[in-house]
Formats: C-alpha cells, structure tokens, sequence
C-alpha cells in the first residue's frame, strides 16, 4: 500500500514509519523541517518536504506520490509541557485548516483511506469540527491518550488516564491502515472501541 504520513518526524510519526516500512509500505513521509530530509531518505522512505498550509503545494505532493492512504498525526505543539498554553492557537489550526487541506489532497487523488489522530480527553468545537470533517469524508479518527514513554511529556511518569504508551499507541494504529473507518479510542487498558 502507498501511505502519505503528515507530521511523520513527530513523536508518533517517526514510531509509525518503521512499522509501516516493515509491513511492506511504501510511505512518503511530510515535515516541514528541511534537516529531516536526509534522515527520513536514510530511513528508506520518500521524503517530502511541505508547510501543511500550503494547499497547493500539499495537494500538488500528493498527487506526485498518488497515496492509497493519507494520515494525519500532524500536531503543532512544544518540547516542553510549560509551553503549551502558547501553541492552542496554532495547534487548532493544524486541526482546521491543516485537515481540511489533506482532506483536499486526498479527495484529489481520490485517496481509498483517511487516518487522522484526535484527543480522548475532552472536546470543543475544534476537536468536534475536526473529527466530523474527517468522518463526513468516509475517515477514520483515532481518539489517543495522553502520551507517555520516551520522548514524550511524561517520559517516567505516565500521567492520568486516558493515557497510551507511545510505541503501543503507534502499534495499535497499524492495523487501522486497511481499515475499519471510523471514530476509535486507543488508551491502555481498553479494547479499540
């Protein structure tokens, strides 16, 4: 299967690359960071460098690499959990208008799969707006946990529930590539529901 990863150098992003390539599909994978270029070629993917907010930049990517699926874990959020507060604003744009933007690239290469990731602690009219755009489109929205593990907000300590071990958030959204479409929670302790 050909998959076209947005925000594939993020915290989930670079675990899901590994286990996409081990399935045996080929991934184009998005950053908008060009020094990730280079790591992401050695890493036996197709890189892809572009600003989610450019449409027709975004769109005119993935019709080059004509995914059969597109995911969605772009997130714009700090390094350090002090700072949150300061990225809402551009982290609810990531959801709006950056989502709308891969619907349309998909909807353009009439993409048979949609992915994208949303929170399973609380709501509000971003987070409903995002997970109805997806669903509307035939989508798939996987509702994580908070993360914890390595190279998280809570690498020793992980925090209340809902919550999700990283690598096990990442293993639980492989299956997720072929289908069922949906709305889904993955947290610990709970079955995919």
């Amino acid at each position: 299967m050909r998959i076209f990863l947005a925000g594939a150098t993020g915290v989930i992003g670079s675990r899901l690359l590994p286990l996409m390539l081990a399935e045996g599909h080929v991934v184009a994978a998005m950053t908008r960071t060009p020094e990730k270029i280079d790591p992401l070629r050695a890493a036996g993917v197709t890189p892809i460098l572009c600003d989610l907010f450019d449409q027709k930049a975004l769109t005119a990517a993935v019709k080059d690499f004509r995914p059969d699926v597109i995911v969605h874990q772009v997130t714009n959020l700090p390094d350090e959990i002090g700072k949150l507060a300061e990225f809402l604003a551009s982290n609810s744009r990531v959801r709006s208008e950056g989502t709308r933007n891969l619907l349309a690239a998909a909807q353009a290469v009439n993409a048979s799969g949609f992915i994208a990731q949303s929170i399973a602690w609380g709501d509000g009219p971003v987070i409903e707006a995002h997970e109805n755009a997806v669903s509307a489109a035939g989508g798939t929205v996987l509702r994580y946990g908070q993360f914890y593990g390595p190279g998280t907000y809570y690498e020793n300590d992980p925090p209340s529930p809902p919550r999700i071990h990283i690598d096990d958030a990442a293993r639980r959204t492989v299956p997720f590539l072929a289908g069922p479409r949906g709305i889904f929670t993955i947290t610990d302790g709970d079955a995919v529901s």
